[in-house]
């Protein structure tokens, strides 16, 4: 039996790809019936405390646990005299990616930082394991350390690059270029240690079976944690499980594997309970990296009409953990007819760095684009018009095509909105009463990543339509725009989709790293939902059966074709079956060499313009951000309220990044002297003005829907139009972040 369409007239099918849909995941969070790593019950469940190393360097040569094993309740405190070992690190393993350290925690008496987890108190409460980890008094062998980056970065050697992140090149010869330029600028910029300070801190709750782990964690990387696990803890890959359905924030800080992790797994396996060890803020600072502090040269050359003939950017930062890619925007921003990029690195005694929003694009555009401001001043150019005139039309470096790229286009928009005209180009000279006003730009760049990622979508003869994929909920809608694709490409109600996600028992999905998840998963959800459509086909009757999905229409919970089809469940009962199902397995074989085939063609990228305005007060240097507007090319949006609440997020870092955050580390001991939110500043309402979001919506062709990413876009660029907003109203170009009261005085 077929379903005859009204020939004129047909209302379209409905899309869901591109409205403000709300997140699926939101009753549950704001009822409180989601949970958590630390909200898994378990009989007999135990929980376990760390204690922490109070020097940067040496050797424990004795450790007196009596008092802390006399506290009542006490189950356990382990230490690297009794605690079972774990299997070392093995580069061949995929679960190496994501170490956060190369310690092996409990393994040796050995301490490397100032913090580093040297024992575990295990209980019966977390009070009582606090408490007891407390009595824990450590004896120390002192060794030198280095804990002074400003000290150190005469010691920096070249970063080693690769085929993915560079960290060197040359075009021309850029310092002659400089020489010879008619007009120069060359400074030096700095910025501090910053520290993760997610909502949620990291959590772990582990339970032994047997040879059988099962794990609920604070993870953004489900797949890799999984194998780490596995090789650390010597057991198959099969038996380990890693529940993580939803993650209070990660930015970075949960992509890596921590000692909290490790070491309540390895408790959990030395008493035989289930395991719960949640990390204290001040532990979180001590256990878990952040990013890196900064010395960077930018050097820019232009002849008087402000074309670049000279680009230098080069950069120092601390070694371990992930490289930040610090002069990554520099290597495509703009059209400078000579470039020379360097990174180099320090090693120091201190908990290694690690992924944060935006690594490297974050700090490095914070430089860059306060030159490039800079240089506008000493030309007497407005900034908008200095950047058009260096826009490339190819990469500048490569001369490789881009693959999408409408920084022309968000400038014009946001210079029309943000009413940039109205801008006195003279500093100083904007007043709102006793305050100056200042008025900023810089240009937003964050490159585009696609990850494997495996998932299966089922079709119920009912209509429902189940996507099921190892994919990370840290605050992003990751179901509910994965949901509004499947519903689109199989033309069914959005409200008939479940998308499961947060367990390695299902398909391995991406990290949620990189602004990667969401277009790595929709490739593979568009190629399942069109497997499952060729299967369909093949079901039904005429006029559908020969079809090819591209063919026919999804819509109404059916396929057509002209001016008939059929539904699914028409099909389906036909055909004697209660469901289709449709598999598409990602590897890395394919990504590499997809990764290596579309790197020789194109280079891509997010984009966008970041307008600031900001007032200062003359007499205290009290800054405030006043307006704010970033206008983005970010390809396709696939949800307009969570597209719009991930770029808010990350201008709201970026304002924290130019105002207020930085690790303060003692260069004498290597110990963190603001570990919480007391005195390690994140911006709160206060601190934040209405944030205007527009983005371009075009989608980018050679991506699946056209997509580009959104998460750390909108990082990039803050920083700099924060300092340049701070410039234009006071004279002074700050060079050092945070922009604090002492720098405008």
């Amino acid at each position: 039996m077929s379903t005859k369409l009204a020939e004129a007239g047909q209302a379209e099918a409905v899309r869901h790809v591109g409205r403000p849909v709300d997140r699926s995941d939101g009753p549950a969070k704001t009822t409180g019936e989601a949970k958590f790593a630390a909200e898994f019950p378990y009989p007999d469940l135990a929980h376990a405390a760390l204690v922490h190393a109070t020097i940067a360097r040496g050797r424990v040569t004795a450790v007196d646990t009596e008092a802390a094993r006399a506290v009542r309740s006490v189950i356990d405190v382990l230490t690297h005299e009794n605690a079972p070992a774990m299997r070392p690190l093995s580069r061949l393993n995929l679960g190496s990616f994501i170490k956060g350290t190369t310690v092996n925690y409990l393994a040796t008496d050995e301490v490397h930082w100032n913090g580093q987890p040297i024992a575990v108190v295990v209980a019966e409460t977390p009070e009582a394991a606090r408490h007891a980890a407390s009595l824990v008094r450590v004896t120390y062998e002192e060794s030198p350390a280095a804990c002074d980056f400003a000290a150190a970065e005469p010691d920096a050697v070249p970063q080693k690059g690769n085929a993915i992140m560079r960290s060197a090149a040359d075009k021309g010869d850029a310092h002659a270029a400089l020489a010879d330029a008619p007009v120069k600028v060359d400074l030096r910029f700095t910025t501090p240690p910053h520290n993760h300070n997610a909502i949620e801190p990291h959590a772990t709750t582990a339970v032994w079976q047997g040879d059988r782990l099962t794990v609920h964690d604070a993870t953004q990387s489900i797949a890799f944690l999984r194998k780490h696990l596995a090789m650390r803890f010597g057991v198959p890959e099969r038996n380990v499980r890693v529940i993580a359905p939803y993650i209070g924030g990660g930015f970075g800080g949960k992509g890596m594997v921590w000692a909290g992790t490790l070491l309540a797994v390895l408790a959990a396996r030395a008493t035989g309970r289930p395991v719960r060890l949640a990390l204290t803020r001040e532990a979180v600072y001590h256990t878990v990296g952040g990013r890196t502090p900064s010395t960077q040269r930018v050097a820019l050359g232009a002849g008087r009409d402000g074309r670049l003939t000279a680009l230098i950017h080069t950069s120092v930062a601390r070694s371990g953990g992930m490289p930040e890619q610090i002069t990554s925007a520099s290597h495509h921003l703009y059209a400078a007819q000579n470039i020379h990029l360097r990174q180099s690195l320090v090693r120091l005694d201190l908990l290694p760095p690690t992924a944060m929003r935006a690594p490297g694009e974050s700090i490095g555009t914070f430089a860059l684009e306060s030159a490039v401001d800079e240089l506008a001043w000493e030309l007497g150019m407005d900034p908008i018009e200095l950047r058009m005139r260096n826009e490339p039309d190819r990469d500048p470096l490569t001369g490789k095509a881009f693959s999408h790229r409408m920084l022309r286009e968000a400038y014009a928009l946001g210079a029309e909105r943000f009413g940039w005209r109205e801008r006195d180009p003279r500093p100083g000279r904007m007043r709102d009463g006793r305050w100056l006003v200042g008025m900023g730009v810089a240009t937003a760049y964050h490159p585009t990543l696609r990850m494997p990622a495996s998932v299966t979508v089922r079709l119920g003869a009912d209509g429902t339509v189940v996507v099921r994929c190892g994919l990370h909920e840290i605050g992003v809608g990751a179901a509910t725009v994965q949901a509004q694709i499947a519903a689109d490409e199989l033309g069914v109600p959005l409200e008939s989709v479940r998308v499961e996600l947060g367990d390695s028992d299902l398909p391995n999905g991406p990290m949620a790293a990189g602004s990667g998840q969401t277009v790595s998963a929709a490739g593979s959800v568009l190629a399942a939902c069109d497997k499952l459509k060729r299967q369909v086909l093949a079901l039904a009757g005429p006029p559908l059966r020969g079809r090819r999905p591209e063919e026919v229409e999804a819509r109404d919970g059916g396929l057509f074709h002209g001016g008939s089809g059929r539904t699914y469940a028409e099909i389906l009962a036909a055909a004697g079956r209660d469901h289709v199902e449709a598999a598409v397995k990602g590897g890395w074989t394919g990504f590499l060499a997809r990764t290596a085939r579309d790197g020789r063609r194109w280079v891509r990228a997010a984009s966008g313009a970041q307008f600031c305005e900001v007032r200062v007060d003359p007499d205290t240097g009290e800054v405030r951000v006043s307006r704010w507007l970033g206008v983005f090319d970010v390809g396709r949006v696939v949800n307009a309220k969570t597209a719009a609440g991930q770029l808010r997020g990350g201008i709201v870092m970026g304002i924290g990044m130019a105002l207020s955050e930085q690790a303060l580390v003692d260069p004498r001991t290597g110990r963190v002297v603001n570990p919480s939110l007391a005195e390690y500043h994140v911006p709160v309402h206060a601190d934040i003005p209405r944030i205007d979001v527009h983005y371009l919506d075009d989608p980018d062709p050679t991506m699946p829907l056209g997509l580009l990413g959104v998460g750390e876009v909108g990082i990039t660029g803050a920083a700099a139009a924060v300092a340049n907003a701070v410039r234009h109203a006071t004279g002074r170009r700050v060079l050092d972040l945070p922009i604090t009261l002492d720098k405008l005085l």
